[in-house]
């Protein structure tokens, strides 16, 4: 699986490249991204380089990063992530960190649609699920609005960024499943 850009009206999505260090460094050291997304391989210049560096050409077909950017403006909104990429199974796991400076903006809620679209058409992809923290209410609301269906809880499932377990909300979007505009 080579890597692709993803176009909508208003978002560019391409592989990271190293113009967006700073950028994921910044990102990295966000408290919020720190507690629920983790990034815990980025601490410094070098460690952000060589993150965007290994995500540029994405892994071997099994899990692909896209950098999240405005049309009109080069700066990383947010990066979404496609992993476990299954073709056996037709499945993958979707998951997303907004930049604090692009928060409440929908970025999250329209590049999840838009990779949920191409994962189906152009992976031919049944089921993508993302899972995230039972307290993250943020990305609960991303999830719904882009039509994942909450499926279950999985209780004390994860250790997040501040060292402790936490319950899990499991959503699931199928190919098939209508989603409201």
């Amino acid at each position: 699986m080579e890597p692709v850009e993803i176009v909508s009206a208003r978002y560019r999505l391409r592989p990271p490249s190293l113009r967006e260090a700073r950028d994921v460094l910044a990102m990295a050291q966000d408290p919020e991204i720190r507690l629920w997304n983790g990034l815990t391989t980025v601490s410094d210049e070098d460690s952000a380089r060589a993150w965007c560096e290994r995500w540029s050409g994405w892994n071997g077909g099994t899990s692909a990063v896209w950098g999240v950017f405005d049309a009109a403006e080069p700066a990383l909104l947010a990066t979404i992530s496609l992993s476990d990429i299954d073709r056996r199974n037709s499945s993958a796991e979707i998951g997303y960190r907004v930049a604090p400076w692009a928060r409440g903006q929908g970025v999250a809620t329209a590049a999840l649609m838009s990779v949920t679209d191409w994962a189906f058409a152009t992976l031919d992809l049944t089921r993508l699920q993302l899972l995230h923290g039972r307290e993250n209410h943020a990305s609960c609301r991303v999830a719904v609005k882009a039509g994942f269906v909450l499926e279950g809880e999985l209780r004390s499932s994860y250790r997040y960024g501040d060292g402790e377990l936490h319950d899990e909300h499991l959503h699931a979007r199928l190919a098939g499943d209508r989603v409201a505009p």
